[in-house]
């Protein structure tokens, strides 16, 4: 244990060394059982005698804090005793953060919201894939090669725009599975989807400028917008996706998840793709295309993207591997138009410089090899099987959920009957200690909700649980 001790003057050596270690063990620092610098070693290191630090050592041994082992060291005791004194509060004129980050800490029920722990039985929470099905053992094998490799080949930093390997295979996976026309100079590896989106904020945005985000949506990039001081608009969405009059004139980027709105679950029309191309080269306006979900489509013709579709160099195409693959990969890329990819990867470079390079390698290997394109395929799959087993659910439940029809993801949005409402907050209450966890609707809503119902995802429940699980949802929610 390197512990750190603070001497201030010659006086009272022994006793400023004894108050150090007693209230480390007092507030926890310093756990039972944890062995303390020999003293000769922290005198050294002191630059003071040894005796110094033995009358200090000698001191907490006989009020029962630690205990010499002869031949072993000195450890701490397993003690007991209230702290030496009150804790000193800090002054009331610390540094506070910016009025802008005093929010709660969001509820959406993301990846990991709310907490799925061991008593998590039926798990409908959104955006967590079947890792139970992913081939850890191929992905291992790749790793470990990139790691065997990694002292001849990353002795430095890499590229900020990341892997050039990666990007090329990216490039070429959304050509062949998105029609996306863009070479490896185009992508720019992040961290995630999130952090793409970060950046392209930051090379975009200025403090007051206008975002527009659909309502209801995803909050992740709303919060991230208002983090950056910019003024978001949420926008209402209908059957057809984003409702592009309702965009306020002054808009300098839009944020829309096309493919798979998020969470309301249909895709965007091909008459709205359009109208929002126009409208964005006419107000000189970016649109991001979060294209999330668009891998696992189940039925009816795929629509073009954006970006496939842009004529004008507007649309920046954002993707990530956390639901195709494993969240905690943490990688994603934005595809932008050449006039933007030196500032996004000055960006990334001057937020994180780049993702790790081992790991972006062997994900380099994984899609070049076909493995990225068989998985998918093989989830898509058990995600239909899920998707219509949840449908089916629902229409023998007498209604109290009405889905809307979607045909991809790994969610499907049930609407509760008019005058039913069921806050995010009502519904943690109802379920919690029953081993079931979803998410409400409402909590996707930035302003007024306007419609009520649960968010059921399927990808982290079995197929044979799903109507034991929404079973049981019915039995909790449904009644007053």
């Amino acid at each position: 244990m390197d512990f750190h001790v603070n001497l201030e003057g010659r006086r009272d050596l022994s006793g400023q060394i004894y108050r150090q270690f007693r209230d480390a063990i007092l507030d926890g620092r310093l756990k039972a059982g944890e062995i303390l610098p020999p003293s000769r070693e922290l005198a050294r290191r002191l630059t003071v005698s040894r005796n110094t630090v033995g009358v200090a050592y000698d001191r907490l041994i006989g009020e029962g804090f630690i205990e010499a082992r002869i031949g072993a060291g000195t450890y701490v005791c397993q003690h007991s005793g209230a702290p030496a004194g009150p804790r000193v509060e800090r002054s009331s004129q610390e540094l506070r953060p910016h009025p802008r980050w005093d929010i709660p800490y969001p509820r959406w029920g993301g990846v990991g919201k709310p907490p799925a722990g061991p008593a998590t039985i039926y798990d409908f929470r959104v955006g967590v894939p079947d890792v139970t099905l992913f081939p850890f053992e191929t992905w291992r094998r790749f790793v470990s090669r990139e790691l065997r490799l990694s002292a001849v080949r990353t002795a430095t930093y890499g590229e900020a725009a990341g892997h050039a390997g990666l990007r090329a295979a990216i490039a070429r996976h959304v050509g062949v599975s998105r029609g996306i026309k863009a070479g490896a100079d185009a992508v720019t590896i992040t961290s995630g989807a999130q952090q793409a989106i970060d950046v392209i904020a930051r090379v975009l945005l200025q403090p007051g400028d206008c975002v527009a985000v659909e309502e209801p949506g995803y909050p992740p990039p709303r919060l991230l917008m208002q983090s950056l001081g910019a003024r978001v608009v949420p926008v209402r969405v209908d059957r057809q996706g984003l409702v592009v009059r309702d965009l306020p004139p002054d808009t300098r980027l839009v944020y829309v998840t096309p493919a798979h709105q998020f969470p309301l679950g249909m895709p965007m029309s091909p008459a709205r793709r359009m109208e929002l191309l126009t409208w964005a080269g006419e107000h000189a306006a970016a649109v991001i295309e979060d294209d999330y979900d668009s891998e696992f489509r189940f039925g009816g013709r795929p629509a073009e993207t954006l970006y496939a579709l842009d004529a004008r160099g507007r649309v920046l195409y954002v993707g990530t591997f956390s639901k195709t693959m494993l969240p905690a990969i943490r990688l994603g890329f934005v595809i932008a138009p050449q006039s933007l990819q030196p500032a996004l990867r000055l960006a990334k470079h001057v937020t994180d410089w780049h993702c790790p390079l081992a790991t972006q390698a062997a994900l380099a290997h994984f899609i070049d090899e076909g493995l990225l394109a068989r998985h998918i395929r093989k989830m898509r799959a058990e995600y239909m099987s899920r998707h219509e087993r949840v449908l089916q659910v629902l229409a023998g439940q007498g209604g109290w959920l009405r889905p809307i029809e979607s045909a991809a993801g790994m969610h499907l949005t049930a609407l509760l009957p008019p005058g039913r409402h069921l806050s995010a907050e009502e519904v943690l209450e109802r379920t919690a200690g029953s081993g079931v966890a979803v998410n409400a609707l409402s909590a996707f809503y930035a302003g007024n909700v306007t419609q009520s119902g649960l968010v059921l995802g399927y990808g982290a429940i079995p197929l044979q649980e799903i109507e034991n699980g929404l079973d049981l949802l019915c039995r909790l929610l449904s009644s007053r």
